[in-house]
């Protein structure tokens, strides 16, 4: 069957479900909001430990990286993804659940070339680009404070 982009694009049009544009905001403010407020649970239940305020956020840090990472592992996360959309987006979970996933998917090509290359597709972008945006920043600032 030959379409045009113009017949395609109706065609799917016609399909496709409209979403639910508020009913998704909502869900996504909602499981947002719930992993930043239990990270700042954790970080005063950490604080309250004796932990001063760098050690508790190091700690909170762990703890969610621990808790995505778990999660992702036993397919919770994906569900909780699927309707909560961008809300598990929240840097952390979300990047944790990033490095977790295809490594999982990955995991019977073996433990260096499977698990081990596949964890670093999301991180080594990452990290490249980090790295080289945090050289530019320096650069500049070290000359804007040169004038």
């Amino acid at each position: 069957m030959k379409m045009s982009n113009q017949e395609y694009n109706q065609y799917v049009s016609g399909r496709a479900r409209p979403s639910p544009l508020w009913k998704d905001l909502l869900w996504a403010f909602t499981v947002g909001g719930a992993i930043c407020a239990g990270g700042q649970g954790l970080m005063t239940l950490y604080q309250s430990l004796g932990a001063d305020r760098d050690a508790a956020g190091t700690w909170t840090s762990i703890t969610l990286i621990f808790l995505a990472s778990l999660l992702t592992g036993l397919g919770v996360f994906d569900d909780i993804a699927k309707r909560a959309g961008a809300g598990t987006l929240v840097p952390i979970t979300g990047f944790s659940n990033a490095m977790v996933s295809p490594a999982l998917e990955f995991r019977s090509e073996g433990f260096v070339t499977g698990t081990g290359a596949k964890l670093f597709t999301v991180a080594g972008p990452v990290l490249a680009y980090g790295i080289s945006a945090s050289v530019v920043y320096g650069i500049v600032l070290w000359l804007v404070g040169r004038l």
